[in-house]
């Protein structure tokens, strides 16, 4: 229930007891510095924004990030997007299998997770732990916004979605609804500070949160709005355009066959203008045929219903049943609001295979209809009446469009409520069966082949940004396996693939298709829709990108999504893994001999973590658990089962079969509202195995917004342990101690070890630095000694005070950390320097540096 401004649980079973090595300056060069950072500060003026939203530099905040995905390509250079984790600091596999590094610290409320200090976001929470990743052992979470409460329940009612909207699914999801995670999807900015604390150890987890420069535009989360629209919008991921409808629109369309070696184009569009909406249909790929699946079944007198969003344009609507048909002789009735409309049949037992049948309702039922009520009343079986999973098309214009899905089963909760699910007489559930749909092995590889080679290209004002094949371009680099995610959707089954990232540009847009393959394409349609709603390709927009690599992983380095100089922002990646681990057994060094050898493991190229690293930072600003958790997942996807959420899913999973060797993954993630902007260069990876050490062929597709261009430049270097260069910088301290340190990095940037002098410092810190004058906003990066965790700083620019500079981390394995702390273009705008002044808090461990570079900002 809502309690005032705090989300609280309905009810209690128990009481809360609670990197290089540093740079001297040129002695030929001091006078010039000098006189540059000690010249008198030119008054201030107020920063030049192209954009006048109260959100300026931070993108869409809170709810709005649901709400405006056409903003998906506007810059984010007021934002540092950063996570929490119990990655094992040592480096070692222990991600929270004991616990070890999952508490930042323990208070009498229990185990601080995340904390921040100014303003910010928190963007996502995702848990897990043993058994399959039920968290009623992790008890309460806590999360307090700007000194208020604003959710303290159990984590496992919340991700269970007991507490009521806005914590619903998807926004909310347990291990059942993402095979083995827990997540909280519900934006909830704040304006001072933020802190999420857990009755109990949680061992495994990450928070992902934005850090604003300054709190113009953000308001405080408030629980007591269900935010209904998005959870709506939210609802209905991969079955309609989540963006807001565009005014004006041109719809281009083009069917052809494309042999071997030929491309084919759309006629270019003329801008400025977005595409909203790219679709293509290849009739002859075949789905991959191997799929599990959890279901229910009923027997004599039972029956089940539940609610489809259909088109209200609609001249008719077909329903489609996935079913077991391994049960022979499956006979019930289809009614729609109550009229019967036709007849299940499954006709004699096929064991092993999956059956497929659809009935089509004629339009005089569902014309102008939203929305109906479909049933099915048990008549007939050898056994019972089953049923897996249902789509629902609408025939909009001559032509089918998939307007709801639903995949039903124990492992489905949230989408069985979300669809008022109701079954009588249930006499079977299975939690995963493993089935077949009758495919010819031939059919199944030439349509792998298809989506694999053949790519789609799409140029911006003469600048290709899209080339990746349209398999994984669309979500399924494994075959064809149905993709439901917020921005784009496979209608596997001779269906559409569709797309709705939108794609910004200024003059003219270019789609093109090239058969790089052997099986030609017999017939295919290709179509896209614009809109000119904005002014698309101006500066405050970035071009779209989706960024293909494929190969063989290498021992030692991540497997990179994206390794891009210039500024822009990454929104998430399709990854295709073919894990290269032969079955059998595997020594290990430390095994005693009288011990037998332990069987491989052929899915430990999933003990990889996500590493990214923005603006040439060595530190990472996310660093997670594992791969299957980075997909928000858990436990190896639960053992293999695949699931999709609007957000992250596995969709696909193979193994000895359809084309993958040994052992087989396809999984997305969308980070749309954990976007992850840079201005300088993003490299964004991921581990394949526990030490980057497991064989692979992997290849993945990016999508990002952005161009080739730096936003952001460095005007200064302090090092705060070269006696000319503080002469230079002016710079004093009290309290002051200095030693050589040498010590490591986290991640695999250049982790060292590396040598420095760094200071520890007790009393106040000052210190000048150059700026540039037509510098939109300035961010502070400290390399530091990170021995000592929750090192806390008041900041002071020109006597006016910023802000606090909080570090809650800290590693006494690899060191070497540096973080970093935005100073808004309020305080910095228009001057050629600026007068650094940092007050350590008493309550805090010595404030460490080594070095602060100084990035000035451009406009983006």
């Amino acid at each position: 229930m809502v309690t005032g401004s705090t989300v609280t649980a309905r009810s209690r079973s128990h009481l809360r007891g609670r990197t290089t090595t540093a740079l001297a300056l040129v002695a030929a060069t001091v006078a010039a510095t000098a006189a540059a950072v000690g010249a008198p500060p030119r008054p201030a003026r107020a920063a030049t924004h192209p954009d006048t939203a109260t959100s300026v530099g931070k993108g869409p905040v809170g709810w709005q990030t649901y709400r405006r995905l056409d903003r998906l390509g506007e810059p984010r250079s007021a934002q540092h997007s950063a996570q929490f984790s119990s990655f094992s600091r040592s480096g070692s596999n222990d991600d929270g299998f004991e616990g070890t590094y999952s508490c930042l610290r323990t208070t009498e409320r229990g185990c601080v997770i995340a904390e921040h200090t100014g303003p910010g976001e928190i963007t996502s929470l995702w848990f897990t732990r043993q058994p399959w990743g039920d968290v009623s052992a992790t008890g309460d979470i806590r999360i307090d916004l700007d000194g208020r409460t604003v959710l303290e329940a159990p984590l496992s009612d919340v991700v269970s979605g007991e507490l009521g909207a806005p914590f619903v699914w998807p926004l909310v999801g347990d291990a059942r609804d993402t095979a083995g995670g827990a997540v909280i999807k519900v934006p909830m900015p704040y304006r001072e500070s933020m802190r999420v604390t857990v009755d109990h150890n949680p061992r495994f987890y990450h928070v992902g949160y934005r850090s604003f420069a300054d709190a113009q535009g953000v308001r405080t989360f408030d629980p007591s709005d269900p935010a209904r629209d998005v959870i709506r919008r939210l609802r209905r991921f991969g079955v309609a355009d989540p963006k807001p409808a565009a005014a004006e629109e041109e719809r281009r369309q083009r069917t052809f066959a494309l042999r071997p070696g030929e491309s084919v184009r759309l006629s270019p569009f003329r801008g400025p203008a977005s595409i909203d909406e790219l679709r293509l249909r290849i009739p002859q790929v075949t789905a991959a045929p191997r799929v599990v699946d959890d279901g229910r079944a009923f027997g004599p007198g039972g029956g089940s219903s539940f609610t489809a969003r259909i088109s209200p344009d609609n001249e008719g609507v077909r329903i489609t049943r996935r079913y077991d048909a391994g049960v022979g002789e499956q006979v019930a009735e289809l009614l729609v609001d109550g009229t019967p409309v036709g007849t299940w049949r499954s006709g004699a037992a096929r064991p092993g295979e999956w059956g497929r049948q659809s009935i089509e309702v004629d339009g005089t039922l569902t014309a102008g209809r939203e929305r109906l009520r479909i049933s099915n009343r048990f008549r007939s079986a050898a056994v019972d009446v089953n049923e897996f999973r249902y789509e629902v098309h609408s025939k909009v214009d001559g032509r089918w469009t998939r307007t709801d899905v639903l995949d039903l089963g124990p492992a489905h909760p949230g989408e069985e409520r979300a669809h008022d699910y109701r079954v009588d007489n249930e006499v079977f559930t299975r939690d995963r069966l493993l089935a077949r749909f009758p495919v010819d092995e031939r059919e199944v590889a030439a349509s792998d082949e298809i989506l694999a080679d053949t790519r789609l290209r799409v140029s911006f004002d003469g600048r290709t940004t899209v080339d990746a094949p349209i398999g994984e371009f669309f979500g399924t680099g494994l075959g064809e396996y149905d993709v439901r995610r917020l921005m784009s959707s496979v209608d596997a089954g001779r269906g559409w693939y569709v797309s709705w990232w939108p794609m910004p540009f200024r003059a003219e847009a270019e789609i093109e298709l090239v058969n790089n393959g052997s099986v030609p394409i017999r017939t295919a349609t290709l179509e896209a829709t614009t809109s000119a709603r904005k002014a698309a390709g101006t500066a405050r927009e970035g071009y779209f990108h989706a960024t293909h690599r494929a190969g063989h992983t290498r021992p030692g380095s991540d497997w990179t999504f994206l390794d891009v100089e210039g500024s822009g922002t990454f929104h998430g990646v399709t990854h295709t893994m073919r894990g290269r681990i032969p079955p059998g057994t595997r020594a290990r060094a430390e095994r005693p001999r009288s011990l037998p050898s332990p069987r491989a493991n052929q899915r430990n190229y999933l003990e990889g973590d996500e590493r990214f690293h923005v603006d040439g930072s060595a530190t990472p600003s996310w660093h997670g658990t594992g791969t299957e958790d980075f997909y928000e997942s858990g436990w190896y996807f639960r053992g293999g089962t695949t699931f999709t959420m609007p957000l992250a899913g596995s969709p696909a999973y193979e193994r000895s079969g359809d084309g993958c060797r040994y052992d087989c993954t396809g999984a997305y993630r969308l980070l749309l509202p954990d976007a992850v902007p840079f201005r300088k260069h993003l490299l964004a990876g991921i581990e394949h195995g526990p030490a980057n050490n497991e064989p692979g062929v992997y290849s993945s597709t990016a999508y990002w917004y952005g161009d080739s261009t730096p936003s952001t430049s460095v005007t200064d270097r302090v090092e705060t342990a070269d006696r000319l260069n503080r002469l230079v910088h002016h710079y004093r301290a009290e309290g002051e101690s200095v030693r050589k340190l040498t010590a490591t990095f986290e991640g695999d940037v250049d982790p060292g070890p590396h040598r420095h002098s760094t200071t520890s410092t007790t009393g106040g810190i000052e210190f000048r630095v150059r700026i540039d004058p037509e510098n939109t906003g300035v961010r502070l990066r400290r390399l530091s000694d990170q021995f000592h965790s929750g090192q806390r700083a008041v900041v002071r620019v020109d006597g006016r005070t910023v802000g606090t500079w909080s570090q809650p981390l800290g590693n006494r394995s690899h060191r070497w950390l540096q973080d970093v702390f935005d100073v808004p273009a309020e305080f910095t705008a228009g001057k050629t320097s600026l007068r650094v002044r940092l007050t350590p808090a008493e309550d805090a461990p010595p404030w460490s540096a080594a070095r602060y570079t100084v990035f000035s900002h451009g406009t983006d």
